[in-house]
């Protein structure tokens, strides 16, 4: 199987994840949860792990990075721990349902929310951001690339914004997490909501959400934590205050392996390898008969996400073809990006998704080429 559904969850994972994992489940016991030689075994892991997240994002302390079983988790904790009712939030068009959903939640709470608009194109209107400005306004809340079309947002243009204007900056950073650098203080982001199985390389049900100094954010879930038992409140240390119950300490195990390899390796070969492979394909496709590509591949920055449909055929079944007859893994339908596909006109066909990881080739990437083209010849 030639595997192009990264954007989804990469695989294989580096060398030394699956290990991590399989150590951690032999020897760990509960992180915070006794004194003994295994519950500080798991300790030590989850500790090293909390240091290496807040490096890489520029956190600015360790003990502001809360773990989470994934991004989802992590920006419904910062949405509805920041936010409220009366509030005004800015968004995008861009937005993953992981965004929307909480948003629109809000919204029936009393909450007010616009979205900045996307052309046909997929291009934002930058422009939007201070037209939509209310006096209400206290945050923004978005992705850094589009799960869709990779299509990045200006995330240095948004802090700036929300830096003159005193808002909240919360960053979904699904796609771009490990691959593209992020620096909270620099970038004046208050939080950032990551997962550890896309481009972190480790394994699914990890993520975590790192707080910016000064923001306070209420639990979303409460329960237990190890300390303070008798206080009937979550405890309001940062990162206690976000981990109510038992870690994942099996998971950030591997976690930590796959940072380690990301470390290792370098985050810009890494984006090097990915976007060279991803505009080798898109250069492949993009002027096959009856082939539309979505997205901005003029912008020096992208994701390493390519999404196409041949003439007015299902992506379902594109990517059924793809799957059956040339062995080859996409993404299609829609991506749980409603509004993005309303921008594209895409709302009932979908889109075939194509995404790199480090693991893949040119080899790899020139049989997905010749895929569609022969699928794009079959459909004239």
């Amino acid at each position: 199987m030639i595997y192009l559904d990264n954007a989804a969850t990469t695989r294989p994972k580096p060398p030394g994840v699956a290990e991590a994992v399989v150590r951690a489940m032999a020897d760990y016991g509960n992180c915070g949860r006794g004194a003994h030689d295994d519950a500080l075994s798991a300790a030590r892991t989850v500790y090293a792990v909390r240091w290496k997240a807040a490096a890489l994002f520029g956190c600015p302390r360790a003990d502001r990075v809360a773990f989470t079983q994934n991004s989802t988790h992590a920006l419904n904790t910062a949405i509805s721990g920041l936010l409220g009712p009366g509030d005004h939030v800015l968004s995008t068009d861009l937005e993953h349902n992981s965004v929307l959903r909480p948003l629109y939640r809000l919204e029936e709470q009393g909450a007010a929310v616009d979205f900045v608009p996307a052309d046909r194109s997929g291009r934002l209107d930058y422009g939007a951001f201070e037209r939509l400005l209310r006096p209400q306004t206290r945050a923004v809340v978005c992705t850094h690339a589009s799960n869709l079309t990779g299509d990045m947002v200006d995330i240095d243009f948004v802090g700036n914004f929300c830096r003159a204007h005193g808002l909240l900056f919360i960053l979904d950073a699904s796609q771009t997490a490990g691959v593209f650098p992020i620096d909270m203080a620099g970038q004046h982001i208050s939080a950032v909501c990551f997962t550890g199985h896309k481009g972190l390389m480790g394994p699914q049900g990890t993520g975590g959400l790192c707080v910016g100094e000064g923001v306070e954010i209420r639990p979303f879930a409460v329960g237990g934590t190890g300390v303070q038992s008798f206080s009937q409140t979550q405890p309001m240390e940062y990162p206690t205050r976000l981990e109510a119950g038992t870690l994942n300490s099996h998971g950030l195990a591997g976690l930590g392996a796959a940072l380690d390899f990301l470390n290792a390796t370098g985050p810009e070969t890494i984006r090097a390898h990915e976007d060279a492979l991803a505009r080798r394909f898109y250069a492949g496709v993009r002027d096959l008969p009856g082939v539309k590509v979505y997205g901005d591949f003029a912008a020096p920055r992208r994701a390493a996400i390519v999404s196409l449909n041949i003439g007015e055929e299902d992506s379902s079944e594109i990517a059924d073809e793809l799957a059956e007859r040339f062995s080859i893994a996409t993404r299609p339908g829609a991506h749980c990006a409603p509004r993005l596909h309303r921008c594209l006109g895409t709302e009932d066909q979908g889109a075939v998704r194509f995404s790199w990881s480090w693991f893949n080739t040119e080899a790899e990437t020139d049989a997905a080429v010749a895929a569609v083209a022969a699928l794009a010849e079959e459909a004239r």
